[in-house]
C-alpha cells in the first residue's frame, strides 16, 4: 500500500515514511491509495478476537511487509498494556439500544491514548532501526498533548514540543502535560487559542529550515497512523454488539478536528455496517454548519466547557473533502486556497454527498450541563462534557431506534470539574490511583507570545542533537 497527498502534488510514500513525514510537502494530508474491505463472513470470524488481535487484523493491510508480523504484534501488545480495563474499550448501556463506548481507560484518561500509545511505539521502532533523532511538534486543545507526551516520552530518539493555548485547557489537562519532567519534553503555552497553535505547527511543517536538517514529526491527527489506530475501536464495538449485514450500528462522535469521526467513516468504507455517523459539536459549530447548511465560514472561536472541541479549523476535514472532490487533488487545492479569503461552501451535489454520509448537531454549554444532570439522574452515570454533547446529538439525530446507537465517551469526567460543578450533579469525580497526586506535582512549561518566530527559537534551542 502507498500513501498519497490530498493535494496530489507530493511523492507517494510508504507507511514508514508517512509516519515520519506528517504533513505532505504540498500542504496536503496523506491518505491510503486504497482501502481493504471485509465481507460479512470475515466480520463474523473477527467477533471473538481480543482488542489486540482485532487491531492486528484490521490494520495489517496498512502496514504491509514494512514491519515483521511478530514485531508488529509486540508493538500492539505494548501499546495497550497500560490500559486499566481488560476490555480496553468497554461498552456501557444507558438505555434501550443506547450505549457508551468508554475510551478513557488509558494512561491520560482520554481517547487520544488509543492512537498515541501506539504511535509512540511505532516511532521508537522506526527510529531505532534508522538510528535517527527527530523533533516531535504537536498542538493540543487539551487531550492530545498529554497523550502524546505519555506515548512518546520514552522514545530515546525524540525531543517533544507540545503547544497549548494558555489558560484555555482544564487544570487536569494542563497538569497532565506540564508535570512530566523529562529532559526531552517541552510544554509551550501560547497566548492565543488552539487554532493559533495548530496553524503554527502547520507552518513549521511547511518550512523546517529552522531545524538545520533535523526531521520534524507530527503527533496530531494529521499523522495517518493515528487515524488508523482509531478505526479499530469502531470494529471492536460493532462486533461486540453483533454487527452484520442485517444488523447495522450507529455512532455519535464528539469531534472538533474531525479525526475521530473520519476513522468511523473509513471503518464504514472498509465494510463495517454503520447506519449513521453523527458529528457532535459544541458552540464552535463549523462542522455542524457545513453538514446542515453547506456553510464553512470561519467565525470567532469560543472558549467552552468542552475545551477539547474548541476548534474552528478542522484539519482532518480535508481528508473527507478529498473524497467528496472525487480524489481530484487540483480541484481540492483550489477550494482550500479559496477558503483562505472567502466564506466556505461547496457545489450542491458534493454537499448533498456529505449529507448522505453524516448527520450533525451542535450543543451549547447550558444544554451540555443539563444533559450531564439528566443522564446522572436517570442512570447514576457521570458524563464528561464532550460525551454529554455526543449523547444529546445522538438523541436528536437518531433515525431508527431499533438500531443500536453508540456514543463515543471520549474522556473521564474528572478532567472537567467546572462542567460537572455547573451541571448541579452532587458528586465530585476522583482521579484514579495513578494520578491521585497530580495536583501536587511540580510543573514545567513556558508561556510565550503568539508568534511563530518565538516558537522557532524555543524548539531550535532545546531540540535533541
Amino acid at each position: 500500500m502507498k500513501y498519497i497527498s490530498t493535494r496530489l502534488d507530493a511523492p507517494a510514500l510508504s507507511f514508514e515514511d508517512v509516519v515520519l513525514q506528517g504533513l505532505a510537502t504540498d500542504g496536503g494530508l496523506y491518505v491510503p491509495d486504497f482501502l481493504p474491505r471485509f465481507d460479512d463472513k470475515k466480520l463474523s470470524q473477527m467477533k471473538k478476537m481480543t482488542y489486540q488481535e482485532l487491531f492486528f487484523e484490521v490494520t495489517e493491510c496498512f502496514i504491509g511487509d514494512e514491519i515483521d508480523r511478530n514485531t508488529y504484534r509486540e508493538i500492539i501488545a505494548k501499546s495497550y498494556k497500560n490500559f486499566s480495563h481488560e476490555a480496553i474499550a468497554p461498552l456501557k448501556q444507558l438505555n434501550q439500544n443506547e450505549f457508551l463506548l468508554e475510551l478513557f481507560h488509558g494512561p491520560t484518561l482520554a481517547f487520544k491514548d488509543f492512537a498515541l500509545q501506539f504511535l509512540g511505539n511505532l516511532l521508537e521502532h522506526f527510529l531505532t532501526k534508522r538510528n535517527e533523532n527527530i523533533v516531535i511538534v504537536g498542538a493540543t486543545s487539551g487531550d492530545t498533548g498529554s497523550a502524546a507526551i505519555q506515548g512518546c516520552k520514552a522514545c530515546k530518539h525524540a525531543s517533544i514540543f507540545i503547544l497549548h493555548p494558555h489558560n484555555k485547557v482544564s487544570e487536569v489537562q494542563r497538569k497532565q502535560m506540564t508535570s512530566v519532567i523529562e529532559d526531552n519534553v517541552f510544554n509551550i503555552a501560547i497566548s492565543g487559542n488552539f487554532d493559533d497553535c495548530q496553524s503554527m505547527v502547520k507552518e513549521m511543517f511547511k518550512d523546517q529550515s529552522f531545524l538545520n536538517g533535523k526531521r520534524m514529526v507530527a503527533v496530531n491527527s494529521i499523522n495517518f497512523a493515528r487515524i488508523m489506530a482509531q478505526i479499530v475501536y469502531y470494529f471492536y464495538c460493532s462486533l461486540r454488539l453483533g454487527a452484520s449485514k442485517e444488523n447495522a450500528i450507529s455512532f455519535s462522535v464528539p469531534t472538533g478536528n474531525f479525526g475521530d469521526i473520519f476513522a468511523g467513516y473509513l471503518a464504514r468504507n472498509m465494510g463495517l455496517p454503520i447506519n449513521q455517523l453523527v458529528v457532535a459539536t459544541n458552540k464552535n459549530d463549523i462542522l455542524h454548519r457545513f453538514i446542515s447548511q453547506n456553510d464553512y465560514k470561519l467565525e470567532s472561536l469560543h472558549h467552552t466547557l468542552s475545551p477539547s472541541m474548541d476548534i474552528m479549523v478542522s484539519s482532518n476535514f480535508e481528508r473527507l473533502l478529498f473524497d467528496l472532490f472525487g480524489r481530484d487533488g487540483e480541484a481540492l487545492s483550489e477550494q482550500m486556497n479559496a477558503w483562505k479569503t472567502a466564506s466556505g461552501s461547496i457545489e450542491e451535489y458534493r454537499w448533498q454527498a456529505a449529507r448522505a454520509l453524516f448527520d450533525s448537531y451542535s450543543v451549547n454549554d447550558e444544554r451540555t450541563c443539563e444533559v450531564i444532570k439528566e443522564v446522572f439522574d436517570e442512570t447514576e452515570y457521570l458524563l464528561d462534557p464532550h460525551t454529554a454533547i455526543g449523547v444529546e446529538a445522538a438523541r436528536q439525530c437518531r433515525r431508527d431506534r431499533a438500531i443500536p446507537m453508540v456514543t463515543l465517551a471520549t474522556a473521564h469526567p474528572v478532567k472537567f470539574p467546572e462542567a460537572i460543578e455547573k451541571s448541579g450533579v452532587d458528586i465530585s469525580p476522583e482521579l484514579p490511583h495513578h494520578l491521585s497526586d497530580l495536583f501536587g506535582r511540580k510543573e514545567k512549561y513556558d508561556v510565550i507570545e503568539n508568534n511563530l518566530a518565538s516558537v522557532h527559537r524555543k524548539v531550535a534551542e532545546h531540540r535533541r542533537k
